[in-house]
């Protein structure tokens, strides 16, 4: 309830139902055959179970952010002294310093490289971190009007990417295909791929089901109403190890 949301329900998170969500989402990933890694909370971080918003992960290397937010700074300290204990699970850690600031959900990452939102929350200096750390792959600034890349667009698989038009121009992505969803399911644009076709979405939003259906895609839907009233979406609430970075 003290986090950082515009939502207009933002102060009538209900924190009982909220906790049975994130089991509920944590069981889901489980049960589709991933290894999860539960961190440990972090109570004067209100904001810190959106985790992708930390850094990047990858097998060879991690990349840990600088929060343009400054109320969450802090939380990706946290992040540096828990991979200390999984150095097998990632590669060598570098930082994003003053006065560059990078938040995760700004970052797209797809096998053709990756898309970092210039938004509120991640400036140029940030991205120019970033390139120097991830040498070999790809990075494309986009300027974004969101206040994360990721409110408007997700990654899929097979140079496909979930988008919403009128937030984010496909024409920003060259190259890539999309399914496209309605302003009023934008929501519903930060997915979770999950790998053999199957995407983790929200409950509660059938045009995205049926468009990542006729597109090839199996929805899996998850109730998440209470991280809404936070900002927060399907991808916020982890953080993924890419095997390509």
């Amino acid at each position: 309830m003290k986090c950082v949301s515009t939502h207009s329900q933002r102060d009538n998170i209900d924190l009982t139902l909220a906790k049975k969500q994130h089991r509920e989402y944590v069981s889901i990933i489980r049960e589709e055959g991933i290894k999860v890694i539960e961190l440990p909370p972090l109570e004067e971080f209100p904001d810190s179970v959106f985790a992708y918003d930390t850094g990047i992960l990858g097998k060879r290397g991690c990349v840990i952010g600088r929060f343009g937010e400054e109320s969450r700074r802090g939380e990706e300290k946290a992040l540096a002294e828990n991979l200390g204990e999984y150095a097998s699970e990632v590669g060598t850690v570098q930082y994003i310093h003053e006065p560059g600031t990078l938040e995760g959900g700004d970052v797209l990452v797809a096998e053709q490289g990756i898309f970092v939102g210039e938004s509120t929350r991640t400036n140029l200096d940030g991205i120019r971190h970033l390139v120097e750390y991830v040498k070999g792959v790809s990075v494309r600034s986009i300027r974004s009007d969101t206040f994360h890349m990721l409110c408007g667009c997700s990654y899929l698989s097979k140079g496909t990417i979930l988008i919403v038009p009128e937030l984010l121009s496909p024409d920003r992505f060259p190259g890539f295909s999309f399914v496209s969803l309605p302003m009023e399911e934008s929501y519903a644009s930060e997915a979770l791929y999950l790998g053999d076709g199957r995407v983790l979405i929200p409950a509660g939003y059938p045009k995205t089901s049926s468009r990542l259906k006729e597109a090839g895609y199996r929805p899996v839907e998850v109730e998440l109403s209470e991280f809404n009233k936070g900002d927060g979406g399907v991808s916020c609430l982890s953080q993924p190890v890419w095997m390509t970075i």
